[in-house]
């Protein structure tokens, strides 16, 4: 899975620097945007990059990080939703681009340390798998937009299972298959 990562980080940042070139205001070709609701997330800061490719097609890059680990999770330990995650996409708009309904597609990479939150156990290991989400973007301004959506993703999980943040007991060590809840979003769009 490793080997996955360092094939989505120079195609993600790739992705990132045609969309952050100088694009006339009224093609609105290019977009950034944030998801508000992921801060809530224990302030899993994130940004997503998205380039139209044609009137009803995007194409999109993601990053979600999160370095925090909080004192007074369950037992007086750590809590962390600890992660790293980069993804590739497209998104259909059956009206226009940036505005209205929407559906996604996606392929996602991430590294992950969760625990401390309903139990004193932590896991961490790496997933990769692929998404589906849909949503609607409401438009603010010519250049503001506000999405709302959800997404789900499935597939292989590798993971080892601790009895707790900082003792480094293993309790449970595998690969297993998934299907997860993978976002629901919130966000604000800046469209150039």
């Amino acid at each position: 899975m490793k080997t996955l990562l360092h094939l989505f980080v120079p195609v993600t940042l790739s992705l990132l620097a045609v969309t952050c070139l100088p694009v006339p205001a009224f093609a609105q070709n290019a977009s950034l945007s944030t998801n508000l609701a992921s801060y809530a997330q224990l302030g899993t800061l994130n940004c997503e990059a998205s380039y139209a490719v044609a009137r009803h097609w995007s194409l999109t890059a993601g990053l979600r990080y999160n370095p925090f680990t909080f004192s007074g999770g369950v037992d007086g330990g750590a809590r962390q939703l600890r992660q790293r995650t980069v993804s590739l996409g497209t998104r259909f708009w059956p009206w226009h681009i940036y505005s209205g309904w929407w559906m996604a597609a996606k392929a996602q990479y991430q590294e992950y340390n969760f625990g401390g939150l309903v139990s004193p156990q932590t896991r961490e290991g790496d997933r990769l798998g692929g998404g589906l989400g849909a949503g609607y973007t409401y438009m603010l301004s010519p250049h503001l937009n506000l999405d709302a959506g959800a997404g789900v993703w499935a597939g292989q999980d590798r993971y080892t299972l601790y009895a707790c943040p900082t003792c480094g007991r293993t309790l449970d060590r595998g690969d297993r298959r998934f299907l997860m809840l993978n976002e629901v979003l919130l966000g604000l769009t800046y469209v150039f």
